[in-house]
């Protein structure tokens, strides 16, 4: 029996954790729970696993404590945003298995995540990675390619620049596919969400960035691809549903039985792939230049989407200068010549602070 800690156990990703542990009583025990900011939940969650006070906790930080003083084989981490980088490295120090939803911190961290994480270590939980870890299975790794990322569109795939000047908070949060927090469905509506996942393909499985390519698919049932040097292409489809790469985080490298309904093979299906038009969604092409350069301007990449995407909702600026203010940003940036925990901090400080005057001047 693995046991488990959840991070960000009432979110999105932390609430279908315990929907897939609760149909496999004999495989997991939680045994521990944080929450952001959702203490009622929290409250029912704890007496649902009848957990100490102690080990349900509110905040990354009282999460970072969990981490690292509790008994654990496999600690999941669906927080949003960086501030899950601090619960990453400590699950990665005590030699737990972080099944990681929390891209974020993986792609602020860079190299500070990967050094401390052992082969393995790191099982992705993130569809298209998830996806991309299957397909691996198929062939060795000098015979790997390329990998394909797909991406779903978002709900203004086929827009021109003209008309994402325009789009409404309410409408870059009606995602024709997944039911995801603000965030996460404001960023795969601009491709940043895309983006980050480009450089975390690079991070997880060490493959250059000319080798990473992006192909749209606005079915999201094939959720990734891996081209093998021999011209064969290995895909996973499966309709889409989180709880199937959860499910693979919390057993990896074992399957589960009964955890998502397949294609149905009966019936007739249409699936479409198409170039992502980067002319119009230019933060893919950012991410990659930023995910090259490496050191802090990853960091900087997502620290100022974030204080972005918060002023796109409050009414402060319009959906398209989400990523001119990451451009601006990045190109900005002077990073420290070594990467710590204190110099990425103080870059995504530096990150925010000037995005919010950059918000300021635009209101």
């Amino acid at each position: 029996m693995r046991r488990v800690i959840i991070l960000g156990s009432t979110g999105s990703i932390g609430t279908q954790a315990i929907e897939v542990i609760d149909r496999h009583p004999d495989r997991f025990q939680v045994v521990g729970l944080a929450a952001g900011s959702n203490a009622e939940a929290l409250e029912l969650q704890r007496k649902h696993f009848s957990l100490p006070e102690a080990k349900a906790v509110l905040g990354s930080a009282a999460a970072t404590l969990l981490v690292s003083e509790t008994d654990a084989d496999v600690v999941i981490n669906g927080i949003t945003g960086s501030i899950g980088l601090a619960p990453t490295l400590a699950a990665l120090k005590t030699g737990k298995t972080l099944a990681l939803a929390n891209k974020e911190s993986l792609i602020v961290g860079g190299e500070l995540v990967t050094s401390l994480a052992k082969p393995g270590q790191i099982v992705p939980v993130d569809s298209e990675h998830s996806a991309i870890a299957q397909c691996l299975r198929s062939g060795y790794s000098g015979e790997v390619r390329k990998l394909i990322l797909t991406a779903s569109g978002g709900p203004f795939r086929g827009f021109s620049k003209e008309q994402l000047a325009k789009v409404t908070p309410a409408q870059a949060l009606a995602h024709p596919t997944w039911v995801m927090g603000q965030v996460v469905t404001t960023n795969s509506a601009s491709l940043v969400n895309k983006g980050l996942e480009l450089i975390e393909a690079h991070l997880l499985f060490d493959i250059p960035f000319d080798r990473i390519e992006v192909t749209v698919h606005p079915q999201s049932v094939v959720h990734s691809m891996v081209e093998f040097v021999d011209g064969s292409v290995i895909a996973q489809a499966s309709p889409p549903d989180m709880k199937l790469p959860i499910a693979l985080g919390l057993s990896w490298p074992e399957r589960l039985e009964s955890v998502s309904n397949p294609v149905n093979w009966t019936k007739s299906h249409s699936w479409q792939f198409e170039p992502l038009d980067e002319s119009v969604f230019s933060a893919v092409g950012l991410a990659r230049q930023v995910g090259i350069a490496g050191k802090s301007y990853p960091a900087v990449y997502n620290a100022s989407n974030e204080q972005a995407v918060m002023a796109f909702h409050q009414g402060a600026i319009s959906f398209d200068q989400i990523t001119e203010l990451i451009e601006r940003a990045v190109d900005a940036h002077q990073p420290e010549q070594e990467l710590t925990l204190e110099s990425l901090l103080a870059a995504e400080k530096w990150a925010r602070d000037r995005t919010d005057a950059q918000i300021a001047k635009a209101c």
